[in-house]
């Protein structure tokens, strides 16, 4: 079992020195979740996560790009918003309502990205540059987070079901601030578990599953944290021994409760 530290910010207000756009630099975050982030129980893990933003009152922008701009997502995030203390806002782009994305985007203190399909909202992000607005964002303090495909996209690589209705395959062209792979839904579907140890088995890079109910904390690239609203709920790291046998271990890391 691997003990991770708490989170904490090292200074009152979170930041540290250095300007851009105007205001002071926070170090830039992520919380990657494995899913269920739209659980009505997930309200105390919503909180921890404005929480990291570094204003009170945060402005939230919800990406609904891995779902087509599904407007039931989008309602479904005003829902829980509205519950938050927060300042909501949408970014639709399959039908943009937004010209200036950079000043948009930059303004932000929290980006939720919804889950769907990752290869798809890669894909649509880069035709928009909305990757290199958003690695600019983050870079300035706001906070990244989603579940399932708003938590492969940060990585290099990942396991999805971006490409069949009945399978899971690798994806290995995630956004790569994070280095290594993610899987999300570990126990929440039942072929997350095999099919993510068999990809790490013949090669694809070692990594982090996540539970359904859990949210991995990245402060810059270092993991800091892994929370839950669940009781008893992990992260998984998942690699690959350099021993001949090429066996796959885990090691469980236990998600301090929020």
């Amino acid at each position: 079992m691997v003990a991770i530290r708490p989170f904490v910010r090292h200074r009152t207000d979170g930041s540290f020195s250095g300007l851009k756009y105007g205001r002071a630099m926070p170090t830039p975050r992520i919380v990657a979740c494995g899913g269920s982030l739209f659980d009505e129980e997930a309200v105390s893990l919503h909180h921890f996560i404005l929480s990291l933003a570094r204003q009170p009152n945060p402005r939230v922008c919800f990406l609904p790009t891995a779902t087509g701009d599904h407007p039931e997502a989008v309602a479904r995030f005003y829902r829980f918003a509205a519950r938050m203390d927060c300042r909501p806002s949408d970014l639709p782009l399959f039908q943009r309502e937004v010209d200036d994305l950079e000043t948009f985007l930059m303004e932000q203190d929290v980006v939720w990205v919804s889950g769907g399909n990752t290869a798809n909202m890669l894909a649509v992000w880069r035709v928009h540059g909305l990757d290199r607005i958003l690695h600019a964002a983050w870079e300035s303090g706001c906070v990244m987070t989603g579940a399932s495909a708003g938590m492969n996209c940060w990585f290099e690589a990942s396991v999805t079901d971006s490409f069949s209705v009945h399978s899971l395959a690798a994806l290995d062209d995630g956004l790569g601030w994070l280095a290594g792979s993610a899987c999300p839904h570990y126990d929440g579907e039942e072929m997350r578990r095999p099919t993510y140890r068999q990809l790490v088995a013949g090669g694809f890079p070692a990594g982090i599953a996540a539970e359904d109910g859990v949210g991995v904390v990245y402060e810059g690239t270092e993991r800091v944290d892994v929370v839950s609203w669940r009781a008893d709920a992990a992260a998984w790291l998942v690699s690959r021994s350099p021993d001949a046998d090429g066996a796959v271990s885990e090691e469980r890391v236990s998600a301090r409760p929020v």
